[in-house]
Order: structure tokens, then C-alpha cells, then sequence
């Protein structure tokens, strides 16, 4: 296996980094700040970031064949022009719900684009934990603390990023054992993607929402994304939402 190394990618911290993904035609990392109401990218050539703000907390940002996003934010999904920074609704969901709110999103290799929904945090940064009618792939160990967003290699093993442990780990699905373990300089690590010119590169988000004063002294890096090389393994490209 090649050396590990971990550098910062984005040093712009962010509330509460999540849901990268990578796009080839920009050759940037597209990226939101929930918390921040934002969704943003990333140019690896420039390495300078552009921001959209948008009116609610937005959970999730996808690619569209057409160009152009699809994301997740309050209780609607809706598209975003990123040249005229408009937001066109397409549906909103939960009404009944008030303190719901759209979290995580991904689009199925059918072009299909799935989120799910949470409660809003009782303070930022900070969630609920409910696991109930869902099988257990792996259970983490108690330093590992909660999963939360994930990606796949091309050998097919699942990359998991975890909030509170401030690690990313790597796991086979067929046996559910861990296969590995990459430490990171923050410890609320909330998402992790592939890209990079030939999907070798490994993108990690993280925030700084939910901690305190004396945590974040501890943590000056907390909030930045982090670029890990010498994985020895490759990712695929992100799918496109079809419309």
C-alpha cells in the first residue's frame, strides 16, 4: 500500500461541511455548509471557492446530466443554476413536519436522486441517535462514535466518515469487518468522497458547529476539508440525476 498522506484541500472551515462530490467537467469539489445555508465548490486548479446561498439549510447537492445541481434544502428539493445562483423548487415535502428538514442525498445508478429526512438538531451541530428496523452492517466501536456520510470504491468496500471520531474507516460489506483506518486532524468528520483527476484522490468534510471554545483551541483545523492520497484504491465517478 502506498504512504498515507493528509492535507488540507479547503482551509475556508465550514459550520457543517457535507456531502461532497466530485465533478469532473469543473475539475472541483461541489460541496454544502448546512448550517451556513450555502452550497459550494471548489476549483482544484484555482483552488479558489465559490458559494451560493440559499433560504434554508440545505442537506445535499447532486450533480444533473444537464448541467447545473439538484439539491435538498429545508423540505423541498429544487435545482440550482450556479451561473445565475437562481433556485427553482420542484417539490416540498413533510409539511406536516415543521421541525423536519432534508439531510443526506445520493443519486442511484439510475439517475434516480434519493434524500432522507431528520429532525432538526436540539442544539447546532448536535443529533438525535435512533437506529431502529435497520440491519446492522457493522457496529462501531465506542471511539469510532456515530457513521455518518459514506462512499464506495471500485473493489466495492464502503468508506465511512465518522462524526465524533474523527476518522474515516473503510469496510468490507460482505463480512462487515473493518479493513482500515485513516485518522484526521478534526473530530467531527461528517462526509468523505473520491475524485481527483483519475478518482484516487479521497475528499473528507468536516465541521466546527458543536463544539466549544476550549474543544476548538484543541481543534484549529476543525471545519476544513481534507484531501487524503495513497489510499491504494480508486473511487467512481458520481452518478447525475437524469433530469
Amino acid at each position: 500500500m502506498s504512504s498515507i498522506k493528509i492535507e488540507t484541500a479547503v482551509k475556508e472551515k465550514n459550520r457543517m461541511g457535507e456531502c461532497p462530490i466530485w465533478e469532473e467537467r469543473e475539475n472541483a469539489l461541489v460541496y454544502v455548509d448546512i448550517n451556513s445555508q450555502k452550497v459550494c465548490r471548489w476549483n482544484s486548479v484555482t483552488n479558489e471557492v465559490y458559494s451560493v446561498s440559499v433560504d434554508a439549510r440545505v442537506g445535499s447537492v447532486a450533480l444533473r446530466k444537464c448541467g447545473g445541481y439538484v439539491i435538498a434544502l429545508g423540505t423541498r428539493f429544487a435545482f440550482l443554476n450556479w451561473e445565475t445562483e437562481s433556485v427553482t423548487n420542484i417539490v416540498e415535502l413533510e409539511q406536516d413536519k415543521p421541525n423536519n428538514r432534508f439531510n443526506d442525498g445520493k443519486v442511484d445508478p439510475k439517475g434516480r436522486f434519493f434524500a432522507g429526512t431528520m429532525a432538526e438538531e436540539t442544539e447546532p451541530g448536535v443529533r438525535a441517535r435512533r437506529q431502529d428496523g435497520c440491519k446492522v452492517l457493522y457496529q462501531l466501536e465506542k471511539e469510532e462514535q456515530m457513521p455518518d456520510g459514506m462512499c464506495i470504491d471500485t473493489e466495492g468496500k464502503l468508506w465511512v466518515a465518522c462524526i465524533d471520531g474523527g476518522r474515516v474507516i473503510r469496510l468490507d460489506p460482505e463480512t462487515g469487518k473493518r479493513i482500515q483506518t485513516v485518522m484526521l486532524p478534526a473530530s467531527r468528520i461528517t462526509s468523505c468522497c473520491f475524485g481527483g483527476k483519475d478518482y484516487s484522490e479521497m475528499y473528507v468534510t468536516s465541521a466546527y458547529d458543536g463544539l466549544d471554545q476550549a474543544a476548538l483551541a484543541k481543534e484549529p483545523r476543525a471545519g476544513e476539508i481534507f484531501k487524503i492520497t495513497g489510499l491504494g484504491v480508486k473511487g467512481i465517478p458520481q452518478y447525475s440525476y437524469i433530469a
